[in-house]
């Protein structure tokens, strides 16, 4: 899947230290040496922007943004990854327990190091990213330039009215994760019955509700009239939004991948846009 990624021209990748901790057997690091074993044996390191993150939780790994923390994450990611350097690093968690000049100096020095290229936050507040980037400011340090936030059809209203504004003052870069809502907005989940037969239903059992299936009748009005499946037009939808770098989307099998490719050249209307979001407003 990764090679066919490659040929269709997508070229950022995102992870993390601690994917997948969740699965059984598993300690946190196997994303990241999947995608290393690719880069050794394809050779397309160079041709890809790479993004993982650091401070989440991992079997037997203490959580947090501490110096010692985040200099062992990097080192380990950039073992399992089989590179030399991370383009965009993300800060996964707040870490409240951590001082923000603690956190942002070695950060600073990643960057100097030239481990890192960049760093990114994701789901910090709003307010932490900003005191982060103005205590850089005054240091002189390397700033947060992107954010991780939960955006999409259904969860607009935190990014919307907490983010957008910070995102437009400093021009931060957003990728957004939970671009399809746990497969949700792919139209997967329609009745109770779908949500229990399925692995995901602690998170999308709240998506199903009036506003819910209101979006999802809008969406499916729309992928009928561009013969196109409903995930497309819920990710096409975000890549029209000028604000968003790119939407952060997984995909399990090659039917998903190639769903993903299609949404990347789907052109929706202004008015496509705008009946969206009206099917979508929030109170």
């Amino acid at each position: 899947m990764l090679d066919e990624l490659h040929e269709k021209g997508l070229t950022f990748i995102d992870t993390s230290n601690n994917y997948s901790h969740w699965a059984p057997c598993n300690v946190g690091g196997e994303s990241e040496a999947i995608i290393g074993k690719w880069f050794k044996e394809s050779k397309k390191r160079h041709n890809i922007v790479l993004s993982t993150k650091v401070g989440g939780s991992m079997k037997d790994v203490q959580r947090g943004l501490s110096r010692d923390n985040i200099r062992l994450g990097v080192e380990s990611s950039l073992r399992r990854l089989n590179t030399d350097y991370i383009d965009l690093y993300f800060a996964h968690h707040d870490d409240l327990n951590v001082s923000q000049e603690e956190t942002m100096s070695v950060f600073n020095d990643l960057v100097r190091e030239g481990k890192v290229r960049y760093l990114g936050a994701s789901n910090l507040e709003a307010n932490r990213i900003k005191s982060a980037n103005e205590l850089c400011k005054k240091k002189g340090w390397s700033e947060y330039i992107a954010i991780q936030p939960l955006y999409n059809l259904y969860d607009r209203e935190k990014y919307e009215k907490e983010y957008l504004p910070l995102v437009k003052e400093e021009s931060l870069a957003v990728m957004s994760y939970f671009a399809l809502a746990s497969g949700f907005l792919a139209g997967k989940y329609k009745t109770q019955d779908d949500i229990v037969k399925s692995q995901r239903k602690e998170m999308v059992k709240g998506y199903l509700n009036e506003r819910g299936l209101r979006i999802i009748g809008a969406l499916s009005l729309i992928a009928n009239r561009y013969q196109a499946q409903i995930a497309e037009v819920a990710i096409a939808w975000q890549i029209h939004k000028t604000d968003i770098s790119t939407p952060i989307v997984s995909a399990t099998n090659a039917k998903q991948l190639e769903s993903i490719i299609k949404a990347t050249s789907l052109k929706l209307s202004m008015d496509d846009m705008l009946f969206l979001e009206k099917a979508s407003e929030f109170e």
